[in-house]
């Protein structure tokens, strides 16, 4: 299993503004790969039943999920059908931009106004998503829309424990590691360990100008291969 680097946050009990952020709504967040699109039954079922679920590598985006995968449109439509009604989770379609097709799916959840506190999760993306400047800003577009926009000041992400893709991702994207809640949930009848991350507002600032040199074009070569990591990049700037 992963081994997280060891870090400890200073303890604090300072005063807060005690007042509560908005809740996010259902609305797009367009970036220059992805758009966040609120989840439509009739604009994004069949397209997310294919890219999900049709296809080599499919079968391994359900491996963590507490769904999936669907034996057939209908199975997931009658699933998706759910997401467009909740709003916490609240879920989006990312669309990919370059090919102009949906590509995964995303959520807030968690979310608590009161403490201002948000988690990132629901998280899949199709094969032909992962791994690419669109994956990454997803990512980004719902931290910063939550940091800056919505004035959140602790972003969670949670996973299986077994799940080391998705731990590992955790790191890259900026999060600290917390811990492991054991016999947390249950889970297709397993049981789930959950390593818990977040990101804080005062950490927010570095992390989002280490995504911001990612993504930007001169970080990039003619191939589309990345000069400087996104991990690394982050790093850098927390050591400023």
């Amino acid at each position: 299993m992963p081994t997280e680097p060891k870090f400890e946050r200073e303890l604090h009990r300072d005063t807060v503004d005690p007042r509560p952020a908005p809740r996010p709504a259902a609305v797009p967040h367009k970036g220059a790969w992805v758009t966040l699109e609120p989840v439509h039954l009739g604009h994004h079922a069949a397209g997310l039943f294919a890219a999900g679920n049709k296809g080599e590598g499919t079968s391994e985006i359900w491996e963590y999920l507490p769904y999936g995968p669907f034996a057939d449109s209908e199975s997931f439509s009658d699933w998706f059908a759910g997401c467009t009604g909740s709003a916490d989770p609240l879920f989006f379609t990312l669309r990919d931009l370059e090919h102009d097709r949906v590509a995964g799916m995303m959520s807030y959840l968690s979310i608590v106004p009161a403490n201002r506190s948000i988690e990132i999760g629901h998280i899949w993306f199709a094969p032909f998503l992962q791994k690419t400047r669109a994956a990454t800003e997803a990512i980004f577009l719902s931290l910063r829309h939550a940091f800056d926009d919505l004035g959140y000041r602790r972003m969670e992400w949670k996973c299986n424990a077994m799940n080391k893709g998705s731990r590992a991702a955790a790191l890259r994207f900026g999060f600290r590691h917390e811990g492991i809640f054991y016999r947390n949930v249950i889970t297709k009848g397993r049981n789930r360990d959950t390593a818990w991350y977040s990101i804080i507002d005062e950490e927010w600032p570095a992390v989002r100008a280490g995504f911001e040199a990612w993504l930007e074009p001169a970080n990039f070569d003619a191939n589309g291969n990345q000069k400087a990591g996104l991990g690394g990049l982050i790093e850098r700037e927390r050591n400023l």
